[in-house]
């Protein structure tokens, strides 16, 4: 393998003294009290909820918002696969630097001013570039992953690199596209693949090092395991899916990490499954210092729609009749919106935010039970899901000030296709054919599942990133996401109503984040191949 490169700006050849010191304190990562002047973690914080308590930009002045700087990606052409550069990482940023990704590309640029400081370039040998999530840092260490598994570890001054381990074989159809998640001194990274019938799992590496300290795998070892019930054989569970390829989320105090778990396999066949086909399409919570499982939650049981259950676990307490609870919810793909108890998994609140009509009702543990009349047929089964699931990666939010739940999602139709009626189907098997669906965001009542509001956007699949961008809400009383005809939009978290939009080239492709530098609240989207600061307009301000 060739080795990468690393380029520095010779202009930025000389290392200024607020970078010589770049360290990550600790004690940044907390579960819901984030310091200001940072965001240390793909969430922000581990709770998953994308909330700051930011008030600098607010309601009342929002219209006051411009763009600071950009900064576009430029010498990298169209990616394969998948065509021109797409920022779906959200930047970490840390004393005053930015870390952010494409597949293959790790950039540091100053939070100031846009300028890049250092490019750090891999060059993969196979895995699908359809997105990376971003780095994780430790102390003075970025940890970032190639498509074709390989967990990199770069120094966080000038992007040179530390070490490489290979995690994944791409061989077998894995491939890495997560961003990492830092847990006291673990470093935990996740995999995705489905096209070979592979297992999932999750792995925990030692951050000085990179060697695993433990791996959790999402379906059964060997029969007679726990679990394994829910498997008609060996095979199917060596076989049986269930990817970790999105950042899940921690609660210091339980000591217990959240995590979402892909579609089993093959996809869309299920006759060589028979069962529930655990730790599939699933909520797990695990110990990060050993990788023991405390609870699950299966959200699609014996899954036939390709809806992996990766989308963010979100952590956060409320009173309910009258009781404190620590709680956590998720929008998943399969249509449902649940409400769990953190503790100990159990559920509070089963309901669909979109149409769900493959499942026949709620079971006794607040689980869907799957009709089998709507798994793929030969001639077709309709669902009134979309193709793509009710929602998908982009990060949701949770706003405890309103306390509502906030989530870009799709209704509409579909037709599950059955190719492969065999014994011992392989890879999708089937597939899904989308017949016409509608984005749109939604603010749901987190005690009772209820749609408090809604806002259907105007790009019935057209060219614009409504519903496939990430959702941040403040203390300043905005929720901002990506919007029709590729506008940036900041909307009133309480009703919905649109206080400012603003049109871009390209559609926000990432999840929007915010901190405070040198006294200003930055508000930071990617849109494409760029990477855009807005903060207010101040009269006499010679940024503008």
């Amino acid at each position: 393998m060739k080795l990468p490169r690393v380029l520095i700006l010779a202009t930025l050849a000389v290392v200024p003294a607020w970078l010589s010191g770049q360290s990550l304190d600790q004690k940044a990562f907390t579960l819901f009290a984030q310091p200001p002047d940072v965001w240390p973690t793909y969430n922000g914080d581990y709770s998953g909820r994308r909330y700051s308590s930011l008030t600098q930009i607010n309601a009342s002045n929002v219209n006051s918002l411009a763009i600071a700087w950009m900064y576009r990606i430029t010498g990298i052409g169209p990616q394969r696969g998948v065509g021109e550069p797409t920022i779906k990482s959200t930047p970490l940023m840390v004393n005053g630097v930015l870390y952010f990704t494409i597949p293959d590309h790790v950039f540091a640029i100053n939070a100031r001013t846009g300028e890049q400081i250092w490019q750090y370039d891999w060059e993969d040998r196979g895995g699908h570039l359809v997105g990376q999530r971003g780095v994780a840092m430790y102390r003075d260490w970025l940890y970032f992953l190639g498509p074709d598994g390989w967990f990199i570890s770069l120094n966080a001054k000038d992007g040179k690199e530390r070490w490489r381990k290979k995690i994944a074989d791409e061989k077998r159809q894995y491939f890495t596209t997560t961003a990492a998640l830092v847990v006291k001194n673990h470093i935990i990274v996740g995999v995705g693949g489905d096209a070979m019938d592979v297992r999932g799992y999750l792995d925990a590496r030692d951050p000085e090092t990179g060697e695993l300290q433990w791996r959790w795998w999402s379906t059964p070892e060997k029969m007679g395991d726990s679990g394994s019930d829910t498997w008609p054989s060996q095979d199917a569970m060596d076989h049986g899916g269930g990817m970790t390829w999105m950042p899940g989320t921690y609660d210091p105090e339980l000591n217990l990490i959240y995590w979402g778990t892909g579609n089993a396999n093959p996809v869309f066949a299920g006759q060589s499954r028979k069962g529930a086909n655990l730790w599939t399409a699933s909520i797990v919570a695990l110990n990060p210092d050993t990788g023991k499982m405390a609870w699950y939650f299966q959200a699609s049981p014996h899954d036939t729609h390709d809806w992996d259950n990766v989308e963010t676990p979100v952590l956060f307490n409320a009173t309910i009749n009258g009781q404190p609870r620590k709680l956590l919810a998720q929008a998943a793909r399969c249509g449902y919106f649940f409400v769990l108890d953190r503790t100990n998994g159990k559920n509070l609140v089963s309901k669909g935010f979109v149409g769900v009509n493959w499942s026949k009702g709620i079971g006794e543990k607040g689980q869907p039970i799957p009709d089998p009349q709507k798994e793929p047929q030969i001639d077709g089964a309709l669902i009134n899901t979309p193709a793509g699931g009710g929602t998908n990666w982009p990060p949701p939010s949770y706003d405890p000030d309103t306390e509502l739940f906030y989530v870009n999602a799709r209704k509409g139709y579909s037709i599950g296709y059955l190719y492969d009626t065999s014994d011992k189907p392989e890879g999708y098997a089937g597939g899904g054919g989308g017949l016409w669906s509608q984005p749109l965001l939604e603010a749901i009542d987190v005690r009772t599942g209820n749609i408090k509001w809604s806002h259907e956007y105007n790009d019935l699949g057209g060219g614009g990133a409504a519903g496939n961008s990430g959702i941040l809400t403040t203390a300043g009383r905005l929720l901002v996401t990506g919007g029709s005809g590729s506008s940036l939009v900041v909307y009133d978290p309480a009703d919905g109503k649109v206080l400012w939009h603003f049109r871009l080239p390209r559609g926000v492709s990432n999840g929007p984040s915010t901190w405070m530098l040198d006294g200003r609240q930055h508000l930071i989207v990617g849109a494409g191949d760029t990477l855009y600061a807005f903060t207010l307009v101040t009269s006499g301000s010679s940024r503008f």
